[in-house]
Parts: C-alpha cells; sequence; structure tokens
C-alpha cells in the first residue's frame, strides 16, 4: 500500500514539473520575441520604407561599400553613379541610406516631433 502512494505523489509531482517546464518555455519565448524578433521586424521595415522613398539624386551605400548618388530608379534595381561619367546597376535589396542621408533623416525626425 505504501508503494502505491509513492507512485501515485511521484507522478503528480512530474505533472506538476511538466507545466512549470512548458510555462517556463513559453515566457522565454516570449522573452525572446520582444527583445530580439520585434525589434529586427521595425528595423526591416524602416530600411523598407527608405528604399521605397529614395529616388533620383539620393545619396546611397551598397552593401558591398560602394558610396554612389542614384540616376536612375527602375523596378528591381538602380542605376548609380560611383564617380564622374561611371555608373553601375545595383539591386533594391543592397542598398541602405549614407551616414549623411541617415544623419539628416534622423535630425528632421527629431525636430518633428
Amino acid at each position: 500500500m505504501i508503494s502505491n502512494f509513492i507512485l501515485l505523489d511521484a507522478a503528480g509531482g512530474a505533472a506538476g514539473g511538466g507545466m512549470g517546464s512548458i510555462l517556463m518555455i513559453v515566457a522565454l519565448f516570449v522573452i525572446f520575441y520582444f527583445f530580439m524578433i520585434r525589434p529586427q521586424q521595425k528595423r526591416q521595415k524602416e530600411i523598407k520604407k527608405f528604399r521605397e522613398a529614395l529616388n533620383k539624386g539620393s545619396k546611397i551605400v551598397t552593401a558591398g561599400g560602394i558610396y554612389g548618388t542614384i540616376k536612375e530608379v527602375r523596378d528591381l534595381y538602380f542605376i548609380v553613379e560611383i564617380s564622374n561619367g561611371v555608373t553601375i546597376r545595383v539591386d533594391k535589396g543592397s542598398v541602405y541610406p549614407s551616414a549623411e542621408d541617415a544623419n539628416q533623416a534622423q535630425q528632421a525626425e527629431q525636430q518633428n516631433k
């Protein structure tokens, strides 16, 4: 009879510990989401918004570190002038704001707030 009580107690304790483990995993996922995934999604939205706002004359930096000025905007790529008379075709996905333009945009945002 004593062995039956011990088995029931052990089984009950395991079920309670299992629920705690599940709650811990859920809590870790929530923390991971708010500290890792959500900020990355915000950053991606900002970059997409920036790329859509680019037009002729905007200064950019490519993912490869090439600085230039946009001369033409096409559906999938930009024609970028990197030196006088030297142009290259750059995919829209590999374009980021130049440091100068990023600083100007941040200052303008702060003044608007």
